[in-house]
């Protein structure tokens, strides 16, 4: 499991701090962080309100391509 670029890329884009994106799906700011660099493997249910939250589909921010690591 590698780092989670495109969730970082899309949050920051959406100008949300770790913490903002914890609030909003109700978890830690660790969590997030946790999950950014690739410590932690969340559950589909947290999976689907990170996307709903920063509105990008699972495809978007989990699903790896041949290229990535």
């Amino acid at each position: 499991m590698g780092k989670n670029l495109k969730m970082k890329s899309v949050r920051v884009h959406k100008d949300m701090t770790q913490a903002d994106l914890a609030a909003r799906v109700g978890v830690t700011r660790q969590t997030i962080n946790a999950i950014e660099n690739g410590d932690y493997n969340p559950t589909i249910n947290l999976c689907i309100d990170i996307c709903r939250t920063l509105d990008v589909t699972l495809d978007d921010l989990f699903w790896k391509e041949e290229n990535d690591e």
